[in-house]
């Protein structure tokens, strides 16, 4: 049975959140590596393209004959911008934890095999977006304008404040109608701040077939597949 709402789970080393297996998305995939300190995993991308994106700690991480060493500088999503790793499809890769670690691996579907690389926090651009109290922060990490370096994959980092709309005014993605929309998958995975804060995703459609609303909390993700889908955070988000 697919879902959209997957609820956080601690789980030790590398734990898959979202699959095309238990959610309505065709493309998209997310999973989650935690590590404590000189702790190693060892993967393959199989059918994927990867971002792997340090939430917090320090990592080193080696594919394709490249190796980059204590990656990461943040205690906490919130102090200042990611460090990402790229990670083509049909690669084997190994991340050994130079401190605890948090990693999210994004993960899209892909035939086209490119060369890794990093981006690192001085390289992301930074967009103040919205008005009213739909203003918030976008940190664009691997934008559109990449397609020469990966094949699907878009991956960014939205900072809301208390009261803030993300995905505001409400827009949707679900059909090819260029330039006033676009098909494209969309995973939600949310950071709260304080911990124990919430905020909530709404889910609709024109017809009214699909109108929902989660509450969502930290370490909580959303797989969008269809429909207009704008985030209201109580705390930061």
């Amino acid at each position: 049975m697919s879902s959209s709402h997957f609820k956080a789970d601690q789980v030790k080393g590398y734990q898959d959140i979202i699959d095309d297996e238990f959610s309505s998305l065709n493309y998209l995939a997310l999973s989650k590596l935690l590590l404590k300190e000189d702790e190693e995993y060892k993967g393959l991308t199989t059918e994927y393209e990867a971002v792997l994106v340090i939430l917090t700690g320090k990592a080193s991480v080696s594919c394709g004959g490249n190796h980059w060493s204590e990656l990461g500088e943040r205690n906490k999503v919130f102090e200042g911008k990611a460090t990402v790793v790229y990670i083509p499809c049909q690669t084997e890769y190994k991340v050994i934890a130079d401190s605890d670690v948090c990693i999210a691996v994004c993960k899209a579907k892909a035939e086209e095999k490119f060369k890794p690389f990093i981006v690192q926090p001085d390289d992301i651009v930074v967009n103040q977006r919205g008005g009213g109290n739909w203003n918030r922060e976008v940190h664009d990490i691997i934008p559109d304008s990449m397609k020469n370096r990966v094949q699907r994959i878009i991956v960014g980092e939205t900072f809301n404040s208390s009261g803030e709309w993300s995905s505001y005014p409400p827009h949707k993605h679900d059909r090819d109608n260029y330039p006033e929309e676009v098909d494209l998958e969309e995973i939600y995975h949310y950071q709260i701040e304080p911990e124990q804060g919430f905020g909530v995703q709404l889910r609709y459609t024109n017809d009214g077939i699909t109108d929902e609303a989660y509450t969502v909390r930290n370490g909580d993700s959303f797989a969008i597949s269809e429909g207009y889908h704008p985030i209201v955070c109580c705390w930061r988000l």
